[in-house]
């Protein structure tokens, strides 16, 4: 067995400790709240109940079952995150250009993006929805936001870590900026770039389901609020707390699998292993 095989294997029985820890301690915190006066239905259900929930038949709200409600708003949720992440991310990376390229843009825009992103989420949606006048723009407005952020700061760090000898080199072979840009700025700094893309993709759907629960019209965060109002069943809310953790998890591992497939240095360490 190679030492990366021992990694992976020694990461993986890592992972299966943590689920297994935290499979104990929420049996035992269900089995405590279930000796109280409220039911755990209504508080901390057992994991198997929630498991069944998922598959059963029962109609809880408007002739559909907590898994198909759960369903019908995961939907709504990553509509409008994955359009705001797209919108992010395409303002972002082209923000990083304009502040590697004008100094000026770098010294005025920098200190506002740092601003916005100490602003929490649920501070900047009224704000938000104030000027757009549109809860559903603003939801997709706030993931975009937020989506920016990282990807403006990772892609303008990428583009000035490219070392001053690589440039002198490209200038004294009389290269154009479009060929500075394109052969060696760029290409650089496509690692930070999916660094950015990998914090910003988690980010843009937690933000899109905080929103929800501000006000109505669907989306996983509107039926996470009413569940634990409990105008639906409380098992639609620990459904939602699942899913929401697995489509981040998710949203992840997928920016990390597109930077295998097309990033240069990936595809490096991979020829050499």
């Amino acid at each position: 067995m190679t030492r990366a095989q021992k990694d992976k294997l020694t990461d993986i029985l890592v992972i299966l400790v943590w689920v297994l820890g935290l499979i104990i301690l929420w049996e035992i915190g269900a089995s405590i709240v279930a000796q109280t006066k409220r039911t755990p239905a209504n508080v901390l259900p057992h994991l198997s109940q929630i498991v069944e929930s998922v598959f059963s038949d029962k109609m809880v709200s408007n002739k559909q079952t907590a898994w198909q409600i759960v369903m019908s708003n995961a939907g709504i949720t990553l509509w409008r995150a994955g359009l705001g992440f797209m919108i992010g991310v395409i303002v972002g990376f082209i923000l990083a250009l304009f502040m590697r390229y004008f100094k000026a843009v770098e010294k005025t825009a920098f200190p506002y993006l740092m601003m916005i992103q100490m602003i929490p989420i649920l501070g900047m949606a009224p704000i938000v929805l104030a000027i757009t006048k549109d809860i559903n723009k603003s939801r997709i407005m706030i993931a975009a936001i937020l989506t920016f952020y990282p990807v403006a700061t990772n892609t303008l760090a990428g583009l000035k870590s490219v070392e001053k000898e690589k440039l002198d080199l490209m200038h004294s072979l009389a290269a154009s900026n479009w060929h500075i840009y394109t052969k060696l700025l760029l290409p650089s700094c496509v690692p930070y770039l999916f660094t950015g893309l990998k914090i910003a993709a988690p980010m843009a759907i937690t933000a899109s389901i905080l929103v929800d629960t501000l006000q109505g019209s669907g989306g996983l965060g509107t039926m996470l609020s009413q569940s634990l109002k409990h105008a639906i069943s409380i098992y639609v809310f620990w459904q939602i707390v699942f899913v929401s953790a697995f489509i981040g998890i998710l949203s992840y591992k997928l920016m990390s699998v597109i930077e295998k497939l097309y990033s240069p240095h990936e595809k490096a360490k991979a020829a050499k292993s």
